[in-house]
């Protein structure tokens, strides 16, 4: 299954749109437009910052004796309060070591000097950890979306549900494809194999046409032009085959009719604006040319539908051979 194929699929595309959505999301929120913390608790501040919040703490209290703000102040730097306390009493730095040892004395009044039985290595650890958290999280839900995705992909393989996409990708493989030289002809610069299978209703198929050399010269492809009925599947009545020449002006399109379509004068009046109108049949070949290409498009394999529209008015499965040429 080629990735054109996948994409036809409802699921890999919410999948996938899924996963894009993420990552912008996580790219905006974290780069862009990031959190901003507001009030947030002071024993989540940096280590530099609480024990600047301490010596602001210690040095108010100094000034207004209110022992329940100081010690409201100091039960919010958390089990990191008797650690950064102890920095401080070493390096009390523009305090007066008197009034630190007063706010020591208050402390134990307090029953509040007291080493935790954990000392935290720095006040900054709850943020890293936070983040730790928020990080991994992050990446095993994207890990879980990609196994979900390829679990899906894989089941849906092997329980036996193959799409029509998949079904036609299948058909075209197992196309032997003509041997141009065998047959005393020139080897194609490019040459391709298409198969549409009825429920393939997104059916559109382009391919690159370059020179040995690695040129670009073009473009080909084979599209869905025309249904027939309604309802679900669509019933497809008629394809366009086109190719684009980039030294040419236009790009030649020709529309293969179903016979029905075909013989019926309201089609051929629809289609007729969109190129020349060719019957399909086994085996036919249709050629296009622009000013330096030519293709052949074979009719390698066909099926009608069968049900209660008419009998030959669309697909069940058609599979085009597309040989491209420079002049």
């Amino acid at each position: 299954m080629n990735l054109q194929d996948m994409l036809k699929r409802p699921i890999v595309v919410a999948l996938l749109a899924l996963i894009l959505g993420m990552a912008l999301g996580l790219g905006w929120g974290w780069g862009i437009q990031p959190v901003e913390w507001v009030d947030a608790p002071v024993y989540l501040l940096r280590a530099d910052l609480q024990d600047e919040y301490l010596r602001m703490t210690i040095d108010s209290f100094r000034v207004n004796g209110d022992e329940e703000l100081a010690v409201k102040r100091y039960t919010d730097l958390g089990l990191g309060a008797y650690a950064l306390f102890q920095n401080v009493k070493a390096n009390p730095g523009k305090l007066d070591p008197n009034f630190v040892d007063q706010f020591k004395d208050m402390l134990k009044r307090r029953n509040l000097y007291n080493a935790p039985a954990e000392t935290p290595t720095s006040g900054g650890s709850a943020p890293s950890a936070v983040s730790v958290a928020i990080i991994l999280g992050g990446l095993l839900a994207v890990a879980g979306v990609g196994a979900a995705a390829f679990w899906l992909l894989r089941g849906g393989h092997r329980s036996g549900e193959i799409t029509p996409a998949q079904q036609a990708a299948d058909y075209a493989r197992a196309v032997e494809k003509t041997d141009y030289v065998a047959m005393g002809e020139a080897p194609p610069v490019a040459q391709y194999v298409t198969t549409y299978v009825i429920g393939d209703d997104l059916f559109d198929d382009s391919f690159s046409i370059d020179s040995p050399s690695g040129e670009f010269l073009g473009e080909c492809g084979v599209g869905i032009s025309e249904t027939i009925g309604v309802g679900d599947p669509k019933k497809v009545t008629a394809f366009e085959v086109w190719m684009f020449d980039k030294n040419d002006i236009q790009t030649v399109t020709k529309v293969l009719m179903s016979p029905h379509a075909f013989n019926d004068p309201g089609f051929r009046a629809k289609l007729e604006a969109k190129g020349e109108l060719v019957p399909v049949q086994p085996q036919k070949q249709i050629v296009l040319e622009t000013q330096t290409l030519q293709m052949i498009a074979t009719v390698s394999d066909m099926q009608y539908g069968q049900g209660a529209l008419p009998d030959g008015s669309y697909f069940d499965r058609i599979t085009l051979e597309l040989a491209i040429w420079s002049k």
